[in-house]
């Protein structure tokens, strides 16, 4: 084959190319992707939910902790054990004519060990214009920053109706709470030897809470009133900064035992939380109870008054400590001394990485 016929070949080909155009192979074009955006009209860590304009924000934490006490290993007698927490919370807001729509939802799975675990819902409520309705904490869950005080319901998560009305320093609410899981106020069979409930798990109760700050001061009121076993609880509490950290005092009463408060008739609780660096706080704390019948579980019978029970004594002491951002470690020791009983100390060592 001479040059000039190869030159001849080379021209029909580019001549021929447009005809088989049509049989090409087109790469089909790529669909649009709507990237995640950040709102920043709720604060930090929120983005939007593609293709809608709800805002959705992902949090919780990992926990081990070490528990040492008499018995805290239940049924194998051990005086500790170790256990694991995993967290995570979903809150989604939205803008309304009422103002934001809150939703939350909290799962939270417990392990003791491989095989005995749970996974429960431990919050999930709508919240909108004040008003909240769902599974969630009451203010009787607030306490002093310390592990010491001893001041709260048995059970503080309930299935609840709420209205709270708040500014940036102050709110004022008021709750209907189920008390299905509450304790049950009952008398002494001499036949069966123990307490027998006058009542099942049907209570409700009323609450409301009262609290804000003032400069470096800051207080808390909440009341409870147990319609089934007819009896209240009030409690109150404040902090204050006092030079190198906070000092924290609480009082509450209960008229009888009932599901808002049990442990006591009275109590006077006191802490003082040093700041002693950046990323240290040691927290000593005390607490005296007046006619102390003791801690209740979920469902437990009580006595219908506090009359014939001694008193009793707690102190304690909490250490946090900040090892890097979003991680630290908590240690606690407490001892409690009632009139009626022996005294016993127990204590925890807790790592928990937050996100």
């Amino acid at each position: 084959m001479n040059i000039r016929m190869m030159l001849l070949g080379s021209a029909a080909a580019l001549i021929a190319a447009p005809a088989f155009a049509a049989d090409a192979i087109v790469a089909a074009e790529p669909e649009p992707v709507e990237y995640v955006r950040v709102c920043d009209a709720y604060g930090t860590g929120y983005f939007y939910i593609p293709g809608t304009e709800t805002c959705l924000k992902i949090e919780g934490y990992i926990r081990f902790q070490v528990n040492v006490g008499s018995n805290v290993g239940g049924d194998n007698d051990s005086d500790w054990d170790a256990v694991t927490r995993g967290q995570v919370q979903f809150t989604a807001k939205s803008d309304t004519e009422y103002g934001p729509l809150t939703g939350v939802i909290v799962l939270q799975a417990n392990a003791d060990n491989a095989t005995d675990q749970e996974t429960k819902l431990d919050s999930a409520y709508l919240d909108v214009a004040g008003f909240r309705a769902g599974l969630f904490y009451s203010w009787w869950d607030d306490g002093l920053s310390g592990e010491t005080d001893d001041i709260g319901s048995v059970v503080t998560l309930h299935n609840s109706i709420r209205y709270q009305y708040e500014t940036g320093t102050f709110y004022a609410g008021i709750s209907v709470d189920e008390l299905e899981d509450g304790v049950y106020q009952g008398d002494f069979d001499p036949a069966l030897g123990e307490l027998v409930a006058n009542d099942g798990p049907n209570n409700v109760g009323v609450a409301f809470g009262i609290g804000g700050t003032a400069g470096a001061f800051s207080y808390q009121v909440t009341g409870g009133w147990d319609f089934d076993n007819e009896d209240g609880a009030i409690r109150a509490m404040g902090t204050v900064e006092v030079g190198p950290g906070t000092l924290g005092l609480a009082a509450v009463y209960s008229s009888g035992p009932n599901s808002y408060y049990s442990t006591a008739e009275w109590a006077v609780a006191a802490e003082y939380a040093i700041k002693a660096t950046d990323k240290l706080k040691i927290t000593p704390g005390v607490q005296y109870y007046g006619n102390y019948i003791g801690g209740a579980s979920a469902f437990d019978t009580v006595p219908d008054d506090f009359s014939g029970t001694g008193d009793a004594w707690k102190v304690g002491l909490t250490v946090d400590y900040q090892i890097v951002d979003n991680f630290y470690a908590k240690a606690s020791v407490q001892y409690l001394d009632p009139e009626d009983s022996d005294d016993f100390t127990t204590g925890y060592f807790r790592l928990q990485r937050s996100f």
